[in-house]
């Protein structure tokens, strides 16, 4: 649960560990623009209304995903908003082929690590509230950790990915039966990290650096992780659809899409419905993400393309953090070159950067903040261009998806560098 994995059949998932996804979507209820776009900016290759031919209907973005989804490729959701406005909406697939439910939407997808940012705003959030404060270390709040970890790793190293912990490996073939299972684990689990290099040295995207702040979360609220998220980010946000589900909410929700996972012989079966099947990845040996009762605390959740909008928009018009505050989760801390850390920067990229629990890139002159994820069965991407005022979602659940192809499609058709 905790474990990145930014990557699809066929692809290192290694290798794309931390990728932000540049991704897809669409939707908002009403209302204002995005917030921040840039004065004076023009999207380059764009008619008049400052919308790029390629994210319409029928252009270039659009007959990519068609043509994915004709080939089997892709199940799932894409949308594209600009500045408030749906451009693009498609959906493909099945939700869940036993019951014959198709994609549409408003079913709202497993987000694997996707969902790590909403910890990221939570702590913030108490951050802007004066109940914690960012250079506080882990002992400030916790008890059990090694005393070097508890004295010496602050809030500010986890979020930016420089704590310099590494986690033990996670029991993936365990099937959790409820939240209090849930949670002892992860916290039980993340007590065992160790600190191998100084903090401050950028870290291989360890899962306690996740797992720790939303610990902090529930000390300093006397809530829960997956209570406080629920109520203070999705709730304030407007995201309707989106929430943290069980797995019984799994098997039984039809808005909830299913996770079709590839076994060793290339055959899909629904993960959540035969959790006794695991991913064959090497890296992840029999994983399933079915088998977690809910996300671990810090990841993961299920949401929907229009509320990832919405989340998009409430960043940038204080709804959700001050101004400051948000400036300050998705500012550049440090630099990623290529290839580095488990690191691997878009091709469209012209700099990338770790900010709080997310990459951000400098692409065609301008900032794109974003995250994406994978699980067996699973894959996630969203990303808002804050200058020209586009967000992008995908959401998918088959193995298959060429998730990191299909976000730098869409930044090409976004940024008008395709036609």
């Amino acid at each position: 649960m905790i474990m990145d994995s930014e990557s699809v059949r066929g692809v290192d998932r290694r290798r794309l560990l931390g990728w932000s996804g540049l991704a897809a979507v669409g939707v908002m209820a009403a209302g204002a623009p995005l917030a921040g776009v840039r004065p004076g900016y023009a999207d380059p290759a764009s008619t008049g209304d400052g919308v790029p031919p390629a994210t319409r209907p029928g252009g270039a973005y659009d007959r990519y995903v068609a043509k994915l989804a004709a080939e089997g490729k892709f199940s799932g959701v894409v949308l594209l908003s600009h500045r408030g406005r749906t451009v693009l909406s498609r959906s493909y697939g099945m939700a869940d082929e036993e019951k014959g439910i198709r994609n549409h939407e408003g079913t709202a997808f497993s987000l694997s690590s996707a969902g790590k940012p909403f910890g990221a705003v939570a702590i913030l959030q108490l951050a802007q509230r004066g109940e914690l404060r960012l250079w506080d270390t882990v002992g400030t709040y916790l008890t059990g950790f090694a005393k070097d970890i508890a004295e010496q790793v602050t809030i500010h190293h986890m979020l930016s990915g420089t704590s310099g912990m590494d986690s033990p490996d996670e029991d993936v073939q365990r099937v959790f039966q409820s939240r209090d299972e849930v949670q002892a684990y992860y916290e039980q689990w993340a007590r065992k990290s160790k600190l191998v290099a100084a903090p401050g040295t950028p870290t291989d995207h360890a899962g306690s650096e996740i797992a720790i702040p939303a610990l902090i979360v529930e000390a300093v609220t006397g809530k829960t992780y997956w209570d406080y998220v629920e109520e203070h980010v999705f709730e304030r946000c407007g995201m309707t659809g989106t929430a943290f589900s069980t797995r019984p909410q799994w098997l039984t929700d039809e808005h909830l899409a299913h996770p079709y996972m590839t076994l060793a012989d290339g055959s899909q079966v629904d993960a959540v419905r035969n959790l006794d099947k695991g991913s064959p990845y090497p890296y992840e040996l029999d994983k399933n993400p079915g088998r977690g009762f809910i996300d671990a605390p810090g990841d993961g959740g299920f949401a929907t393309a229009p509320d990832l909008v919405r989340f998009a928009h409430a960043l940038a018009d204080g709804t959700v953090l001050d101004r400051p505050y948000a400036d300050l989760l998705t500012g550049a801390k440090i630099p990623h070159p290529p290839q580095t850390q488990g690191f691997q920067a878009p091709t469209t990229a012209d700099a990338s950067f770790g900010a709080y629990h997310l990459p951000v890139h400098i692409v065609d002159g301008q900032w794109v903040y974003g995250r994406a994820g994978a699980n067996p069965g699973v894959g996630a991407s969203w990303n808002i261009y804050p200058y020209s005022g586009w967000v992008g979602v995908i959401l998918g659940n088959r193995d298959g998806v060429p998730l990191q192809e299909m976000a730098e499609h869409e930044t090409k058709a976004v940024t008008g560098q395709d036609g």
